[in-house]
């Protein structure tokens, strides 16, 4: 590591110290006042037994004069306080981490939550950092305070007892402390290996979660066992365990050979000092209380500086880990403001149109081009629908459009207005929107319904005005706990004798709870449509065709779907093709046109005709 680097890491590693201690503070301002306090009060019990040892060998042997019962209380006192200060410590320290872990979590989710776009989700990289900033949130803050005040502590006691075997043996002292040097850079090393280590099977680690969750998911269950793929998962699961069980085997043996001789190293020392004071107490120039001091001191020292080495590489640890932590929660912003105009606080409501003006996109600057110069304009009050094969760039429009990410080229512009301009939440806010890879939540059925709109969880006759429009509240209300039932059978209903067994829903009773969520927002500025009726039966996609007519009806709306019957009566159908629009006019204007929607309409038709005749 260069002189920079090094400059650097110091750098960052004061940085997370100081984070953690500030959240250590903020969170429990009294358990950290009481964890110093113990800790300084626990660091001189040893030292303090040490000397009054001493002096009760010393009164014993008739080579001292202090008061004998009030030197056997003393160390009474003290072996009392050594067995409940560390208790004491330990719960203090629980209760610290715990509520430490709470504050650090919730502000790491609080940034990640903040995060307008995707991208960065979309990052292994990413992913990575966030695994190791997780597991620095729920350890490394009250570790590292933890950690910190048993260095203060070591060093006390380590003082403690350098001072009582100096007088004992000056030149036993300074072998003692030279030998803990090499301890020291050790354990450093071993700790940077640790992190190292660390960070390179955290992606392993993630891919056999990955397939972990394959292999328990209900979802996945029907396809694996159906196609008896669960062997083939199994294996891949273990061997990604395999992979990262070698990494951390190989760290296990570094550590054993490293930690086995600075074991011997500490044996060493102490059997040569306990040879020369039992010589030295034979020659007369040690009293037995000499030697029990000497015996102890040397061992305190050694423990202790034994535990500074491991609180030192733990510390060190945890900083790093740490770091991943500061990365995250420092990230700032993934959605640049535009750099053309001032920002504008409230987004007003919609009154000419929204317009896609020369709009490339790609997702990555080495992946190639979904959107190449497109130009479209939605008018304020019409129903503009997109229709293209797959991989046209329609979904991607409608990711730009919610500004899950921003163009590459070119401008979204609400009103005349480059959305970027605007507060994301409040773009956001303004729309109503039926993904088609909509969310199964395991909530409950009222509450899958309220994360449409969260202020609404409270508003039961809301939710289920919203259900009725979705034309799924029959569905819901005649469930086991009704709106109350959780849809999941992973977790369960928990009443105050049992816990029930969750229900589940069917595919096209979800999509009407998707629907239900858009529907909670009753006037949305914009309304997005992708797929809403995929995977529904004829009879339930009329329905849901006829509902949406009614509830888009006036509305500015942006509609996606394969299924070209329904969006026909659109004021406007856009076809893109390869990134581009190739073609774009009413249902009867595109038909005469004979182009791509001709035809796709036509095999479309003709198959219903086939199965009708049929």
């Amino acid at each position: 590591m260069t002189g920079l680097e090094e400059k650097l890491a110091r750098r960052e590693a004061a940085a997370a110290a100081r984070a953690a201690l500030v959240l250590a503070w903020r969170a429990a301002p009294g358990n950290t006042v009481a964890l110093v306090a113990i800790t300084m009060a626990a660091a001189g019990v040893p030292v303090a037994v040490a000397w009054l040892t001493r002096l009760v060998l010393d009164c014993l042997t008739g080579e001292g004069d202090a008061a004998l019962l009030g030197l056997a209380i003393g160390l009474g006192a003290l072996g009392l306080a050594s067995a409940l200060l560390p208790q004491l410590a330990t719960y203090t320290g629980n209760q610290l981490g715990r509520e430490a872990s709470v504050r650090s979590v919730d502000r790491l989710y609080s940034v990640v939550n903040s995060f307008g776009g995707l991208t960065r989700l979309e990052n292994p990289a990413f992913q990575d950092r966030l695994r190791m900033a997780q597991s620095a949130g729920g350890q490394a803050i009250g570790g590292i305070v933890q950690s910190g005040l048993r260095i203060v502590g070591g060093v006390l006691t380590a003082a403690g007892f350098i001072g009582a075997l100096y007088v004992v043996s000056p030149w036993m002292t300074v072998l003692v402390l030279l030998c803990a040097a090499p301890a020291l850079a050790a354990e450093l090393r071993l700790s940077r290996r640790r992190v190292a280590s660390s960070w390179r099977i955290s992606s392993v680690q993630r891919r056999e979660m990955f397939y972990q969750s394959l292999l328990s998911s209900l979802d996945a269950a029907k396809e694996i066992r159906l196609f008896a793929a669960g062997d083939f998962l199994r294996h891949r699961m273990i061997g990604e365990r395999r992979s990262a069980d070698a990494v951390q085997r190989a760290m296990d043996r570094r550590e054993l050979a490293t930690q086995g001789g600075l074991a011997l190293l500490s044996a060493l020392v102490g059997g040569v000092g306990l040879v020369w004071a039992a010589f030295a107490a034979q020659r007369g120039e040690l009293t037995v209380g000499d030697v029990s001091m000497f015996v102890a001191a040397v061992a305190g020292i050694q423990a202790a500086l034994s535990g500074l080495v491991k609180c030192f590489a733990d510390i060190h640890r945890l900083l790093l880990m740490m770091r991943h932590y500061i990365a995250v929660v420092d990230a700032g912003p993934d959605l640049m403001p535009s750099k053309d105009g001032i920002a504008v606080a409230v987004l007003p409501p919609l009154r000419r149109g929204i317009e896609f003006r020369d709009v490339w996109f790609r997702y990555d600057p080495d992946h190639p081009w979904v959107l190449r110069g497109v130009n479209l304009f939605i008018p304020h009050g019409e129903a503009v629908a997109l229709v293209g094969h797959n991989g046209a760039g329609k979904s991607t429009l409608v990711k730009l459009m919610c500004r899950f990410y921003d163009p590459t080229r070119g401008a979204v512009l609400w009103d005349g207005v480059d959305i970027r301009r605007f507060p994301v939440e409040e773009l956001r806010g303004r729309l109503g929107a039926v993904f088609q890879d909509y969310m199964h939540y395991d909530l409950s059925a009222a509450e899958n319904i309220a994360v449409g709109d969260v202020r609404a969880l409270d508003d039961r006759p809301r939710l289920e005005t919203a259900a009725r429009a979705a034309g799924v509240d029959k569905v819901l209300s005649e469930l086991p706990r009704g709106y109350d039932t959780m849809l999941s059978r992973i977790f369960a209903d928990r009443t105050e004798d049992e816990a029930e067994t969750g229900a589940l829903l069917s595919g096209g009773q979800w999509q009407r709870l998707a629907l239900a969520r858009a529907f909670l927002r009753a006037e949305p500025d914009l309304l997005i449509l992708d797929e809403p009726s995929s995977g529904l039966d004829a009879e339930a996609e009329h329905d849901i065709h006829l509902r949406l007519t009614r509830y888009r009806a006036g509305r500015t709306s942006l509609l996606i779907s394969h299924r070209l019957g329904a969006v026909r009566d659109a004021d406007r159908i856009v076809v893109l093709a390869d990134g581009r629009i190739s073609e774009q006019g009413t249902h009867r204007e595109l038909l005469g046109q004979r182009g791509t929607y001709a035809r796709m309409f036509t095999i479309q038709a003709s198959g219903y005709q086939e199965s009708g005749r049929t």
